[in-house]
């Protein structure tokens, strides 16, 4: 039985994947986008630009939860606006707990796509310049090509992260069965009922196993796309 998920831990699990996922591929080109102005650009406000792309990491999650109710609820200053003109929601939908993981991840992933962009060789790039190369054309054939082991161990540091997000998606789109109750909800679902101490004992290994397979497969990846340009 132990190796069998029961039909909560599936439920649980697909919504995690489901909802960590689309807060990755969501938020990677404004990540990649981010991570290149700090890295490369000066311009006037910059370190208030640093400070509110890390800011999600020193604010408690529920904050940055409430924030999002506000912005995008169905009647915040956003949500309101796409709920009355377009028909979205965005509130109380695995959607929006998409977007709260992903406000929440999206530092580690800048950070390290960052730190990627900042060790990759200018010189190359001025050579690629010199032989013809546009900007464009240059930075994907040469800058991130050689930034993919930090762009990669950023995607997967905010893949994980995504999974264990709770502060965040519980204040802004609540416990929902099916819909929200990603596997934090979940387990802190489980921790409320007496008697559920072995589900939710289940539902902490899987977690942890998740995570650290994410982990795993970020330093595999990073050695791999490392030894792949080294040689």
């Amino acid at each position: 039985m132990w190796f069998t998920l029961t039909p909560l831990e599936r439920e649980a699990l697909s919504l995690s994947l489901l909802v960590s996922g689309w807060a990755v591929v969501g938020s990677l080109p404004f990540g990649i986008l981010s991570a290149w102005l700090l890295a490369r650009r000066d311009f006037p406000g910059k370190s208030l630009f640093d400070g509110l792309i890390h800011l999600p990491l020193v604010l408690p999650p529920v904050v940055v939860g409430y924030a999002l109710l506000v912005l995008l609820g169905r009647k915040g200053v956003v949500g309101g606006w796409l709920y009355d003109w377009f028909g979205i929601t965005l509130a109380f939908t695995w959607k929006g707990a998409a977007i709260a993981s992903a406000v929440v991840a999206f530092p580690l992933m800048v950070r390290a796509i960052r730190l990627a962009l900042e060790g990759v060789d200018r010189g190359l790039e001025q050579a690629a310049r010199t032989l013809g190369c546009g900007p464009i054309r240059t930075f994907f054939s040469v800058t991130m090509p050689l930034a993919m082991p930090g762009v990669l161990a950023g995607v997967i540091l905010a893949f994980a992260r995504s999974l264990s997000e709770f502060g965040a998606t519980i204040t802004f789109v609540s416990n929902i069965p099916g819909e929200t109750r990603t596997l934090p909800i979940a387990l802190y679902a489980l921790t409320q009922v007496p008697g559920s101490d072995e589900p939710a004992f289940r539902l902490c290994i899987i977690s942890v196993v998740v995570a650290f397979a994410a982990l795993l497969a970020s330093e595999i990846l990073a050695r791999r796309m490392r030894a792949r340009m080294e040689g």
